[in-house]
């Protein structure tokens, strides 16, 4: 996408809860740091309209200006996450209702419905005004929209959602008895006679029907979608600057169709360095939902985050550094802080700042500093070149973690489930992209599919295609065995995926704690979670069960089809056998589908390959503070330092430290 051809090293800045000698301060010092980019306005709702209808927007006119003769540049926000007093007093109707029907009052954010019609209303009159009155500024950028949709509430339960919910059912399954049928509703006598019967998924004596309780997870995603939308088409009204959204695959959001009206991707992460993994995990995965645009990291800490409740471990020094070097190697176009200056009031008064509320550096600055001779050191290399797509692909899908949200057996956890099933494609050394459910397969060789309890039709033609072309396509675990209404299947355990994949799943039920033991690939593992076992009809059995309640079937098979071949893995081997089974299985199917965009890099060091024109680019970081050593494949060029690389060296990186390759 790039922007101004150039890296962002930005932050979030509140002008609004400062007098004139502090914006002054924080623009010299906001000069000495590097930044390039501010973000301003997102929380700003009652200083923008104090009174309904009272709309005046100088000041941040002023703002933007003032940053740009300086040389900074903004990214303008819709205030939306924060109505203000005038909007929420005395009106409980507009407000969000959570699972356990308490309906929210004013205060924090987040807490109007935005489903609600005066909410939609006032907040596309703030929007237009915003974008009448900046967005044709020199110095603006680009809009995010809100602030992290669905980060603190997730399905409201007020009236208005009520209402909706029956026009969204009414549209989807056109007649009452449809519903009736595709739910199971005889069961607990749960049948209905209209569609304004059928409940929100609020306070039970037990659990709720899994199709009630998911369909509408999908109804709040699916509205929190169109009013972005909506959002998104007044401001191009007005403005030709790219919109995003600063989302994250915590919130209750779906992503994929999210972005889909968006112009760029980008998230907040506060992955401490126990979880490399969780952070570069966003890299990968917000790389693919704009194919051809860099992403913008919008938020993350300088230091440590925290609120009045709670904080986090603060980064090591030189931590910072990898990161961001990271980041703009995977594809980031920017690096941004939450935030500039250390709030003085409110909920977040401890979370890690670049400055203090007093206006001193603080923990986390020389490591921004750091940041900033980094972003000097690599920018020229990461502009001439481009992330190089990944031969391998593990897909990701907001819709599945809809499914385990309602039907999680023990407290699985979706994002923490694909997080430790990426850390296994990373310890091997494999790039990978982490794609969308709706993504285009061309130029993969390897495709995982692991915990997708609903693989659509649409899904499984395209995944079968690129089978038949020549793919392998590992399906599992936890992945198949729901239909799209969230029921089980009656024609067989998997469906139409035992049929392509040569197998009858004999059997599925939860391994833990059954002493089941699984052998392939020369090793041995403790099996668990929800399990499929299979019976080859056709299908090549990879791996076997000792043990436990079903000794002899299979946990793992394969089968050829066209020029590829279907990989079943119906069981989750877990503790450190469990570990290295699975990084082997993923090495044997990455040798079988001849991938070779990979290297051989100690775990806790990445490569991230870039692509120039008629080069190749490796951007080597230690992210785990150990360092560590990657193999050089073919004769190099140091490109930080001239010097001559040689085929076959080990190059050494110490702690935190990054280099720079050229093929």
């Amino acid at each position: 996408m790039n922007m101004g051809k150039k890296l962002y090293h930005g932050a979030a800045w509140y002008p609004e809860l400062w007098g004139e000698e502090v914006l002054e301060v924080d623009i010299r010092l906001m000069k000495e740091a590097g930044i390039n980019v501010i973000r301003i306005g997102e929380f700003a709702w009652s200083t923008m309209e104090p009174h309904e209808g009272e709309i005046d927007l100088d000041f941040f006119v002023r703002m933007i200006k003032r940053l740009y003769e300086n040389g900074i540049e903004t990214i303008m926000c819709t205030p939306t996450a924060t109505p203000p007093i005038w909007y929420s007093h005395g009106h409980p109707d507009r407000m969000y209702v959570n699972e356990q029907l308490q309906t929210m009052g004013h205060g924090s954010r987040q807490h109007a419905c935005t489903n609600h019609s005066s909410f939609r209303e006032k907040a596309a009159v703030i929007t237009e005004h915003i974008a009448r009155a900046v967005g044709r500024l020199p110095g603006l950028i680009g809009w995010q929209l809100d602030n992290e949709f669905k980060a603190h509430v997730a399905e409201c339960m007020c009236g208005t959602c009520l209402t909706l919910w029956h026009h969204w059912l009414e549209k989807r399954y056109g007649t009452i008895e449809r519903l009736n049928d595709a739910w199971g509703t005889q069961i607990w006598s749960e049948y209905y006679h209209r569609f304004d019967q059928v409940p929100q998924p609020g306070p039970a004596p037990f659990l709720h029907n899994s199709s009630l309780k998911t369909m509408y997870q999908q109804f709040s995603m699916e509205k929190i979608s169109e009013f972005a939308d909506e959002q998104a088409a007044i401001i191009r009204m007005y403005s030709d600057a790219p919109i995003t959204h600063n989302s994250s695959m915590a919130f209750s959001v779906d992503n994929e169709r999210l972005f889909r009206g968006l112009d760029f991707a980008s998230f907040d992460t506060y992955a401490t360095t126990d979880h490399v993994p969780a952070f570069l995990i966003n890299n990968d995965l917000f790389r693919s939902f704009k194919r051809g645009r860099d992403y913008w990291i919008m938020e993350t800490s300088p230091s440590f985050a925290g609120s009045l409740e709670s904080y986090a471990k603060p980064h090591p020094n030189g931590y910072l550094r990898a990161e961001a070097v990271a980041a703009y190697s995977l594809g980031a176009e920017a690096f941004c802080y939450w935030l500039w200056r250390q709030q003085r009031a409110g909920c977040e008064q401890p979370h890690g700042s670049v400055i203090s509320a007093w206006g001193k550096p603080t923990v986390g600055y020389t490591n921004v500093l750091e940041v900033e001779l980094a972003v000097r050191d690599i920018e020229a290399v990461i502009l001439s070149t481009r992330p190089a797509q990944a031969e391998v692909a593990l897909t990701y899908s907001d819709r599945a973690k809809v499914f385990l949200k309602t039907e999680p057996h023990r407290k699985l956890n979706h994002r923490g489930l694909m997080t430790d099933f990426y850390t296994r494609i990373l310890n091997t050394g494999i790039h990978r992209d982490v794609v969308p459910e709706g993504s285009e397969l061309g130029g993969y060789k390897l495709l995982f599919t692991p915990f997708l309890p609903y693989v659509s039709e649409e899904f499984i033609d395209r995944a079968t295609e690129f089978v038949e072309d020549g793919g392998i396509w590992v399906i599992g675990p936890l992945t198949g065995g729901r239909t799209v209404e969230h029921t089980v299947h009656t024609d067989s355990a998997l469906s139409k995926l035992e049929r392509l994949a040569g197998v009858e799943a004999v059997f599925t039920y939860p391994m833990d704690g059954s002493g089941t033991i699984g052998h392939a690939f020369g090793h041995s593992a403790t099996l668990s979670f929800w399990s499929s076992v299979f019976k080859p009809e056709g299908a090549t059995v990879i791996g076997t069960i000792e043990g436990g309640l079903t000794p002899g079937l299979a946990f793992i098979t394969e089968k050829a089809h066209g020029e590829g071949k279907i990989v079943m893995l119906g069981s989750m081997p877990t503790g450190d056998e469990g570990q290295h089974l699975l990084e082997t299985l993923i090495q044997h199917y990455a040798d079988e589908a001849g991938v070779t965009l990979r290297s051989h890099v100690t775990p806790g060091t990445i490569v991230a390959p870039r692509r120039g024109d008629g080069y190749e680019l490796w951007i080597i970081v230690n992210m785990d503070g150990i360092g560590g050593s990657v193999t050089i494949p073919r004769a190099g060029v140091d490109v930080l330092s001239g010097e001559p690389i040689v085929l076959g060296s080990k190059l050494e990186l110490g702690r935190y430290e990054y280099r720079v390759v050229r093929f």
